[in-house]
């Protein structure tokens, strides 16, 4: 049996949040969505709205939610299998492999291969989240309930950190400040060969910083065996759990609320970047108004992710005061408060305002999330299965913020419209968490 608290395990699980965090920053958010831009523009015409009807930054978060539909769909499954059989950091290892592949894969994207840049963004997309399944399942079986909050704050900033770390290098690999045809680490600035190769230290990083991970986390912590049909026992234990997750009625209005909110965040972090290419502007040398520059949006997301670190253990004291569902609801009305904001945004300046507020409440809301939802657990070793709900909530919402995204920016040709959307799903989540009751005793006694 694993010993809880072990201080060499918990080191090597917040290792894989600093590994797999390089995806989420330099493949979903900085490097990656300004690279398809250029690839599918041309002179400002939208390429792929002139040969397929459908606007690029649509077909690109159609791409994502496929991603996240696949493994939505696969995981739960997965999930019984190895709760079953005790095989977690097998299917850790899997689809950390595939999600790192897929981002090496990259590589190869370019004019005249669309489908297979989006083929691999969704790949790339359903590896990193069908990892965290996996990943995250371990968080109650290395620590006590009163670590979590610090545990899982403690990988967020790891993961913030190294994400960070990697940029600062993939931005020194395409940033050609002279203009003289080559980056600043001498790589030659043509057929977009600088990006590409961030794409590829990408995969790399993830891979390699993963090992960390895979060399301390427990392979079968409860002795489990495997069994013949495989398949059947593990939807058997799957069906187990969801109706000890539906008796259990705290976790299951705390999974609602979760939903909601979460649909907001996940559609902000995926199409923030692309979202204020089109919006934003800036004053050019000469004083003249123009879109907001590359440099503008990578220093932005820079210092995203650096509050976020600070937030994400800001958010453990305020954790500590008020207790965990306040902290959320405090949380959620910051990002309420941020769509408003946002909805108004036009200038490079404003656009920095809201970077900082958005990287506070990102690194707390994202912690706190997960270190609740393992506090809410019942009594269980079937921490695979109880955790493939919560994620499989976190990417069925994520699916349906962007393609609500996609849907409105097609059908208005307005983004501004997609602010409206984002923040009714605030509204919602707002409401879940007060409902929330604080204890499990105090929603069965109100059961009918």
């Amino acid at each position: 049996m694993l010993r809880k608290g072990d201080r060499r395990t918990i080191r090597g699980w917040v290792m894989y949040d600093w590994a797999n965090s390089v995806y989420s920053l330099t493949i979903t958010t900085a490097i990656f969505p300004v690279f398809y831009l250029a690839v599918t523009h041309v002179d400002g015409q939208d390429l792929v709205l002139r040969d397929h009807g459908i606007p690029a930054q649509s077909l690109y978060s159609y791409a994502l939610s496929a991603g996240f539909l696949l493994v939505a769909v696969i995981t739960p499954l997965l999930s019984g299998i190895a709760d079953h059989t005790g095989s977690k950091k097998k299917f850790l290892k899997a689809f950390c492999y595939l999600g790192a592949a897929s981002c090496a894969g990259l590589f190869f994207f370019g004019p005249g291969s669309l489908w297979l840049g989006l083929g691999l963004v969704m790949l790339a997309c359903a590896g990193f989240s069908g990892s965290l399944i996996f990943y995250d399942a371990f968080l109650p079986e290395i620590a006590e309930p009163g670590d979590h909050d610090r545990i899982s704050a403690r990988g967020y900033t790891m993961g913030y950190l190294g994400s960070v770390l990697l940029l600062v290098l993939n931005l020194a690999m395409v940033m050609d400040p002279d203009g003289d045809g080559t980056t600043l680490l001498g790589i030659p600035d043509r057929d977009g060969l600088p990006a590409r190769l961030t794409f590829l230290t990408v995969g790399l990083w993830w891979a390699g910083f993963a090992q960390f991970a895979f060399r301390v986390l427990p392979d079968n912590p409860y002795g489990r065996k495997a069994s013949g049909q495989v398949l059947l026992n593990g939807y058997r234990e799957l069906r187990k759990v969801w109706k000890e997750l539906r008796r259990t009625r705290r976790l299951n209005a705390y999974l609602m609320a979760f939903f909601v909110f979460n649909m907001g965040i996940q559609t902000i972090m995926y199409l923030a970047v692309t979202y204020a290419k089109e919006v934003v502007k800036d004053h050019g040398p000469d004083g003249e108004v123009v879109p907001i520059g590359d440099e503008s949006l990578i220093g932005s997301i820079l210092l995203i992710q650096l509050v976020a670190a600070v937030g994400a253990m800001l958010f453990v004291r305020v954790s500590r005061r008020f207790g965990n569902l306040a902290a959320l609801t405090i949380a959620c009305g910051i990002w309420l408060a941020l769509c408003v904001a946002a909805y108004g945004v036009h200038w490079a300046s404003e656009f920095y305002l809201l970077a900082a507020g958005v990287g506070l409440v990102m690194g707390g809301s994202q912690a706190l999330s997960r270190s609740t939802y393992a506090k809410f657990l019942p009594d269980t070793i079937d921490h695979a299965s109880y955790f493939s709900f919560y994620d499989v909530s976190y990417y069925v919402g994520t699916v349906l913020g962007t393609l609500a995204y996609g849907l409105v920016y097609q059908l208005t040709g307005d983004l501004r419209n997609t602010v409206i959307i984002i923040g009714s799903f605030f509204v919602v989540a707002l409401v879940l968490l007060i409902l929330v009751p604080r204890s499990e005793v105090a929603m069965r006694s109100g059961a009918t």
